[in-house]
């Protein structure tokens, strides 16, 4: 892992695969680190021909860590560090591929640096259309929920782990705990998830500018998705012009290993179209 001074931050990076490949960034969603996308995607990615890069969104992982203090940041900051982060390993142009939180981010990348985006790969994400319908309190609740020790903050996270994950590519309790503690060990910034919760609420919704979006577009959504219903991925697609739509069965609001092969899968295949 490096560093990239980034807008005035410092951005935690990792690269993959050949340095003259055609490069895919990658965006993690909410409060989420580099270190929890799966094997079986990177390197499914980097067998396929791609050049891959993920990074520590600011707020999050060994990225800067902000402050209430400073002034207020928006998604279009975050595709802003997208694109400072291109600059500072001068890719020119990249497929850009966000989960969640990541595919509002990689939405803003496509709307305000299109010439620097080979195509728009928005997962498990939404448009921010008000109308969508949404998670239950319980899912709600859980996102906002914490505990007083470390033992009880990772089984907590353990916990939604399951909740939000794929019923169809169910993960050990085993595995959940062991990536609860690699992430509570690597990292713990609650203050800025509440704050990246901020900058994607106020947000608002993004329908009118995906409609006027020319860039190739892929739309992966879970059927079984319990925090961002699938609605939102059929909402997504509608508004971007041309956008292709894969709705997986058993996917929930993750991408455990079991699951990569499968969205490596759809990935290269519509880069190769």
């Amino acid at each position: 892992m490096a560093m990239a001074d980034v807008n005035g931050l410092s951005l935690c990076y990792e690269i993959r695969g050949a340095t003259d490949a055609p490069t895919i960034v990658l965006i993690r969603g909410l409060g989420t680190q580099l270190i929890e996308w799966p094997n079986a995607l990177l390197d499914g990615f980097v067998h396929g021909g791609l050049r891959v890069v993920v990074f520590d969104n600011r707020d999050a992982g060994l990225s800067t860590e902000m402050t209430d203090a400073d002034p207020a940041y928006r998604l279009e900051d975050m595709a802003g560090d997208v694109i400072g982060l291109m600059d500072h390993l001068r890719i020119d142009r990249a497929h850009v591929f966000g989960i969640s939180m990541g595919g509002m981010i990689a939405q803003h990348v496509a709307m305000g640096h299109s010439a620097r985006v080979r195509s728009l790969i928005s997962v498990m994400s939404s448009s921010g259309n008000p109308s969508l319908p949404q998670p239950s309190a319980d899912m709600r609740a859980r996102l906002v929920e914490s505990a007083e020790s470390t033992e009880a903050l990772i089984e907590l996270n353990a916990a939604n782990r399951a909740a939000f994950g794929s019923p169809g590519y169910p993960e050990s309790r085993e595995e959940r705990l062991a990536a609860a503690r690699r992430a509570h060990a690597r990292s713990l910034r609650p203050a800025g998830v509440a704050r990246q919760m901020r900058a994607v609420i106020a947000d608002g919704s993004r329908v009118q500018r995906l409609r006027d979006l020319s860039v190739p577009t892929l739309v992966i959504h879970g059927a079984d998705d319990a925090l961002v219903p699938v609605a939102a991925g059929h909402d997504t697609a509608a508004a971007i012009p041309g956008a292709r739509l894969e709705i997986i069965a058993g996917m929930g609001h993750n991408i455990p290993e079991s699951l990569a092969p499968r969205i490596v899968a759809i990935v290269l295949d519509f880069i190769a179209r």
